[in-house]
């Protein structure tokens, strides 16, 4: 029986990533993520997956976002005992970010109950904090490029991927095939990761394609939210920013912070950081210098910076503060958490504004401002948006199209086959395109569901 990879997320959208690789019986688990965006890719959450949790032996994680690893504590709840290897700064990240997602959905499904707006009688969270703390006891560490053994006669290696702290590329070995998994690949000139590193030889390579029928543009964060900021202070308004507690959060903080230092912003602007998940994540920062391009006093700089918010009183006492003021908040595409609760204090406010930081996947809220809508419907009302929304283009922690063509081609060979993965259907079949046209390789973009040799 040959290698197979089944496609159970990532394909044809930018969401769930789940690679099952699957040889003589055993089966290995890239990625565990959980579907955000449109409804019925969040509804596949609860849907049981195609394999029984027990008979997968183990699971790679190629970084911490929740659109990677947020379905661990599900999968362990339900019958997973094999171990889950990760970089240990991905291990770090991860007993931060799982027990925060088990609370945000246990505290949805609570508001939702007492509010009566969910069509389920009760709302239930898909897992609780108790679950996500569980599940952090599979987790296995390896450092980049050493080589493990997930299963036996299988072996891997990380490599690394930029993007985030601790996020990696997976080369995996498998009866005399090599399949590369790129995972989430970060921009070259990113202002707190390290490029990523060229991809090794493979047989099989599966490429994200987040921003792969796009280029970034030549604007740096610094000159696009600068001037936002400024304009909204000067008109005494709230810039509430939506952030991805990993990576964003930290690089806004990081050009806030230097915005402030060559006077583009007013010193006394206050500024909040308001994630427990956030803030734990800022702190680790120091913790794993050398994986990423900050000096321990940057890191200390981008801490200072902001007033950390941790407990649910801090959060609710920033809406009684008045004037200008910003407030970063996760999550970093409004589909829940703190932000909400900002967002329906200043939509309304013709004076405030919203500052998308980082890309927004289609049906998310982030989405939704993103276009213009008149009205955002949050905790099951509609709320008008008066608000002005500034979507920032050089936010972002993903490469470019141009970036993943030259990471692909610093591939020593040409692998067999090239699956284009992780993006909306036309960043996917544009990279594609790309692909076969550029570097002549054979390509495809998977459909969810399917089965493929490797």
């Amino acid at each position: 029986m040959g290698v197979s990879i089944r496609f159970l997320g990532g394909a044809g959208t930018v969401t769930g990533s789940k690679y099952l690789v699957e040889h003589e019986g055993q089966r290995l688990l890239v990625d565990c993520g959980l579907f955000q965006g449109y409804k019925q890719y969040r509804l596949r959450n609860r849907e049981p997956l195609p394999v029984v949790p027990g008979q997968i032996g183990a699971v790679l994680f190629t970084h911490a976002h929740i659109d990677h690893s947020g379905y661990f504590p599900l999968l362990a709840r339900d019958g997973f005992t094999g171990k889950a290897w990760c970089t240990p700064a991905t291990r770090d990240l991860l007993h931060v970010m799982l027990p925060d997602s088990g609370h945000l959905q246990e505290e949805e499904a609570a508001y939702a109950n007492r509010k009566g707006f969910s069509k389920h009688r009760p709302a239930l969270p898909l897992y609780t904090e108790d679950d996500a703390r569980r599940s952090l006891k599979r987790l296995h560490t390896a450092g980049a490029h050493d080589s493990f053994e997930p299963l036996p006669g299988w072996t891997a290696r990380f490599s690394g991927a930029g993007h985030i702290l601790g996020a990696a590329s997976v080369l995996l070995t498998v009866g005399g095939r090599r399949i590369l998994f790129s995972g989430d690949l970060g921009r070259p000139d990113d202002a707190l990761m390290h490029p990523p590193e060229a991809p090794p030889e493979a047989d099989v390579v599966l490429c994200e394609s987040t921003y792969g029928n796009r280029l970034h543009p030549k604007e740096d964060l610094l000159g696009e939210l600068g001037p936002a900021l400024a304009r909204a202070a000067a008109r005494g308004g709230a810039a509430v920013v939506p952030v991805f507690a990993v990576g964003r959060a930290q690089a806004v903080l990081l050009a806030i912070a230097r915005l402030k230092a060559r006077g583009d912003l007013p010193r006394g602007l206050p500024v909040y950081l308001d994630s427990p998940m956030a803030v734990q994540t800022t702190e680790l920062y120091e913790r794993h210098l050398g994986q990423h391009r900050l000096s321990a006093a940057e890191c200390r700089e981008m801490e200072r910076t902001a007033q950390m918010v941790t407990s649910v009183e801090q959060s609710k006492a920033i809406a009684q503060r008045h004037g200008p003021k910003v407030i970063l908040a996760a999550s970093g595409m409004a589909t829940g958490g703190r932000v909400l609760h900002h967002l329906t204090h200043h939509l309304g406010d013709h004076r405030s504004m919203v500052v998308l930081a980082g890309y927004q996947a289609p049906g998310t809220r982030g989405a939704q401002l993103a276009a213009g809508i008149p009205s955002l419907r949050i905790f099951g009302q509609q709320w008008p948006v008066r608000a002005e929304v500034v979507q920032l283009t050089a936010g972002s922690a993903h490469a470019d199209a141009d970036q993943l063509m030259a990471w692909l081609r610093q591939l020593p060979r040409a692998p067999r086959r090239t699956f284009v993965t992780h993006g909306d259907m036309d960043a996917a079949d544009g990279l594609r395109l790309r692909i076969e046209h550029e570097l002549g390789w054979p390509a495809l973009v998977p459909e969810h569901g399917s089965t493929w040799p490797a």
